[in-house]
């Protein structure tokens, strides 16, 4: 069961990239760019698409760092709390023998 699951993401990814393979083949023609002030820029239009795709996946990793910060921070002060709990516990009280069957048997 393993083996076809791992066979079907195969199958999934390379379906994906022959898919974006033949975007790119079929889009070779150039396009210009029209930024402000009158710059321009004329690339591949695969280029371009390439280019705001990697843009765009750099924002949203930007704009999650800050709370994969705290997270960590998070995390990192929680098992120091656990260690010092840990660290600084009264040991546990010494069982008396009374003489008595454990749990009231």
């Amino acid at each position: 069961m393993k083996s076809l699951l791992q066979i079907g993401q195969w199958l999934l990814k390379a379906a994906i990239f022959f898919t974006l393979f033949a975007f790119a083949l079929n889009n070779q023609g150039d396009v210009t760019v029209r930024f402000f002030f009158g710059y321009q820029w004329t690339a591949p239009l695969v280029m371009v698409v390439l280019i705001t795709f990697a843009a765009g996946l750099l924002m949203g990793v930007l704009g999650m760092v800050p709370r994969w910060w705290r997270q960590r921070r998070a995390a990192s002060q929680a098992r120091q709390a656990a260690q010092a709990a840990t660290s600084t516990a009264p040991p546990a009280a010494a069982a008396t023998d009374t003489g008595a069957p454990p749990y009231g048997l």
